[in-house]
């Protein structure tokens, strides 16, 4: 490395799929980060996630090719049935994942005193985002990076990591979440299942679609999210991204259907004392983490090498095919 170059951003990259796994090693992911098939991941939906047999496989394919894999064990075990969390981190220990992705703080405390060998990351679902929670996550239970929530600016996060002993991890494309991470009730009061525990948000099983003729209608369970006029796009009815009626007006009240991207921030980023960069859809197929991670790929190499990021159009990757910033540049009301 000359010295006009950095190191680059470590690439974290999604899959849902063994298939997913491979396009994202292939297309050049530094890590690639997964979920056991059951309730002790965020991304609980059926056809997605691994066997042990499959992350066994997935972990050969990565460490051959020089890429580390995450298992996120990233739930809230259920009170008095800790067993299903306990063998997540057991079995992705005893199989050799390089991190385990932990929210819940007896999990932490779990993982620590059974395998303190296996590095401890902390999950946006833990929603710590100052120094002292963030020093105590690490002096307790050794945690030895913490993924940020998405709602700080990048002179926070500069401030944030002048003042804390671990790595940080940023979200950089994807999809918006309620700005707050890890306490999101909205799905589990009309579902009856929570993203916190069941890993579901929105679960396909209460999805409703109703052609009304003149457009289209989404419900999540009995409630309405949205009404689409004919050939306006419809997105996946989520209520955090739902349009509702408030002071007589239809608006999206919690989030636009749109997606995070930060990639003409990544020198920003990186300045900032950030170490990786997240990329959100462990739901999506394998065109699209090919695709995005290709991208973020040529980007991250560029900014390491003081080269201008080259302008990828992932448009056509983006929910609602629009794309924002978010907080990274939020100025607040």
């Amino acid at each position: 490395m000359s010295g006009s170059e950095t190191k680059p951003l470590e690439l974290v990259c999604p899959a849902g799929t063994p298939g997913a796994l491979r396009a994202a090693v292939d297309a050049g992911a530094d890590v690639v980060y997964l979920g056991f098939r059951d309730e002790t991941n965020a991304r609980n939906f059926p056809g997605l996630n691994f066997s042990r047999d499959e992350l066994a496989a997935g972990l050969d394919y990565a460490h051959a090719r020089g890429a580390e894999v995450f298992v996120a064990v990233n739930t809230y075990p259920l009170a008095g049935n800790p067993g299903p969390w306990h063998r997540a981190v057991d079995d992705a220990a005893r199989l050799g994942a390089d991190a385990v992705i932990l929210a819940d703080i007896g999990l932490a405390d779990y993982a620590a005193r059974t395998h303190p060998g296996l590095r401890r990351h902390l999950s946006v679902q833990a929603s710590a985002s100052n120094p002292e929670a963030i020093r105590y996550y690490h002096d307790a239970f050794g945690i030895h990076r913490v993924v940020l929530p998405r709602v700080l600016t990048i002179p926070e996060i500069a401030r944030l990591n002048a003042r804390i002993p671990v790595q940080t991890e940023v979200f950089a494309f994807g999809g918006l979440c309620v700005m707050a991470e890890g306490r999101c009730a909205l799905s589990s009061y009309v579902t009856g299942v929570s993203p916190n525990k069941e890993g579901a948000c929105s679960p396909a099983s209460h999805v409703r679609y109703e052609d009304t003729g003149d457009g289209l209608v989404t419900r999540l369970g009995e409630v309405t999210v949205n009404r689409f006029a004919e050939g306006e796009p419809a997105g996946y009815p989520t209520l955090c991204k739902g349009r509702f009626v408030a002071g007589g007006r239809a608006s999206y009240l919690f989030e636009e259907p749109t997606s995070l991207n930060v990639m003409d921030r990544l020198p920003e980023l990186a300045a900032a004392g950030v170490t990786a960069l997240k990329i959100e859809g462990r739901q999506r197929g394998r065109a699209y983490v090919a695709g995005v991670v290709a991208a973020f790929r040529r980007a991250v190499d560029a900014a390491a090498r003081g080269e201008p990021v080259p302008a990828d159009d992932l448009a056509a990757l983006t929910e609602g095919g629009r794309a924002t910033a978010g907080a990274y540049e939020k100025t607040w009301r």
